[in-house]
């Protein structure tokens, strides 16, 4: 797919993105329990929402509107941080659109659809011809300049950008069916037995959650969608599914407009909704040769800088320790510490002798000496005592942290705080026998939760 240079530019110039960044991110668990999904720290120095803010502004859109709701404060800080630059003068913008703003009922939005639906009249007062809905919370580079000149080629009504998965793992997606003319003619919801694409039977187009529409058609179909009481609002479940058969739809598909694809290689796109696809798509960065290049000068992805000073790693005559395959952002230091396959986000510190493998540490997060951490997400501003152990007493884990299907661990400083207690409390609390035929009664309050014999052994408890 090519760019037409004339056409596009104009259509580019009148095209308005709305990035929806108001989902609660429930299956993130206690992660997203303080910020909004879009505004989740990711690779060390950048947001989640970054990433279609950087392919807006590398695709040529700068009229970018954010449609937020669930814990908003920190990501409009951000986005003024980091998001404000952008001439005003020139019609060009990244402005929050938050639900208290939008909505007429004060309710918010009900839904994807409903969140476009109440910005309507700013997307009527920039003038927009083109409408190209975002999903603030995906890991990709998608040059949607390319998908917008297939949108003005195949004169679609709407077009829904679809990444390429095999039929084994289609279960996971919204599954989209197409002839061979790349036309949509039917939506399937998590199917147990997904439609296979008509030139690639092991493989099914996935919908990404990214469209096209043409700004009036879309306006008609929005109205005609609120009117509905039976309605979800939502574009997968509801919108695209009743357009079938009433208007071209066609599917693009990711491989012909991913920024940076390797010729060979599998386009790169993450759907970062789960905690064990957060950690993997962390750790994707620190690969040898990751799949998602951000060195790429072509297409940066930009973000809110502070200034940091850059890392620092005391490893060598006096100090053992090793780091490999592992990023560091600035602000990191290590100290004498051993490494390997991990993320270390802004201003994290690790003391002597600690050992990480397969980590993700958000900003902030202090590690302790002698500490041991194996598969784990520590969240920002934890600190990890000395001579901690978590990732390898699955039992001990799970009665602290929240695990995945996967393995990995969620630590918080809620959980730590409250470990800590516990353990405080079978340390201090001495043992009386009970009179002979008198049974002993124990205090809910002193006890808050079951101990086990390994906890209460002194020779345990600083692990």
């Amino acid at each position: 797919m090519h760019r037409l240079s004339g056409n596009l530019d104009h259509a580019l110039k009148h095209t308005l993105a709305l990035v929806l960044a108001g989902g609660k991110g429930t299956r993130l668990k206690d992660l997203g329990a303080t910020d909004a999904k879009p505004a989740l720290p990711f690779g060390g120095t950048y947001r989640l929402i970054d990433f279609p803010l950087s392919n807006c502004l590398n695709s040529g859109i700068r009229k970018i509107g954010v449609a937020t709701q669930y814990r908003a404060q920190g990501l409009h800080r951000h986005l003024q941080e980091g998001w404000s630059f952008l001439s005003p003068h020139l019609g060009e913008f990244v402005a929050a659109w938050p639900a208290e703003q939008a909505s007429s009922d004060g309710i918010g939005y009900k839904g994807t659809a409903d969140a476009v639906y109440q910005n309507l009249d700013a997307i009527r007062a920039h003038g927009a011809k083109h409408v190209l809905i975002l999903a603030g919370d995906h890991v990709y580079k998608q040059d949607y300049g390319l998908m917008l000149a297939e949108h003005l080629q195949k004169g679609a009504d709407v077009t829904v950008s679809c990444v390429e998965v095999p039929t084994g793992e289609a279960s996971g997606f919204g599954i989209v069916a197409t002839d061979a003319a790349g036309n949509i003619t039917d939506f399937v919801e998590k199917p147990a037995h997904p439609p296979a694409m008509p030139d690639n039977p092991l493989h099914a187009l996935a919908s990404m959650g990214i469209y096209i529409f043409r700004a009036d058609f879309l306006a008609e179909v929005l109205a005609e969608d609120a009117a509905r009481e039976s309605s979800g609002h939502d574009f997968g479940h509801d919108i695209l599914p009743a357009l079938i058969g009433r208007a071209k739809i066609i599917a693009h598909r990711f491989g012909d407009s991913c920024a940076g694809a390797v010729p060979g290689e599998a386009p790169y796109w993450r759907d970062v909704g789960t905690l064990d696809s957060y950690w993997q798509a962390n750790l994707d960065l620190a690969g040898g040769h990751p799949a998602l290049d951000l060195f790429d000068p072509d297409w940066p992805v930009r973000s809110s800088y502070q200034a940091r000073p850059p890392a620092r790693f005391d490893i060598g005559i006096g100090c053992r320790g090793s780091v490999a395959h592992t990023v560091a952002a600035p602000g990191v230091t290590v100290a004498g510490a051993t490494v390997k396959d991990t993320l270390l986000s802004q201003d994290v510190t690790v003391g002597m002798n600690a050992r990480l493998d397969g980590c993700v540490l958000l900003p902030g997060v202090q590690v302790g000496a002698n500490a041991c951490l194996k598969r784990v997400i520590v969240a920002a501003g934890c600190k990890i005592p000395d001579g901690f152990v978590a990732g390898e007493d699955i039992t001990e884990d799970a009665r602290w942290f929240t695990r995945t299907p996967d393995g990995i661990a969620l630590i918080t400083q809620d959980a730590l705080d409250r470990r800590a207690i516990s353990r405080k409390l079978v340390r201090a609390r001495p043992y009386h026998m009970p009179p002979v035929g008198q049974t002993e009664h124990y205090s809910a309050r002193a006890l808050p939760v079951p101990f086990s014999l390994r906890q209460a052994d002194p020779l345990t408890t600083n692990n």
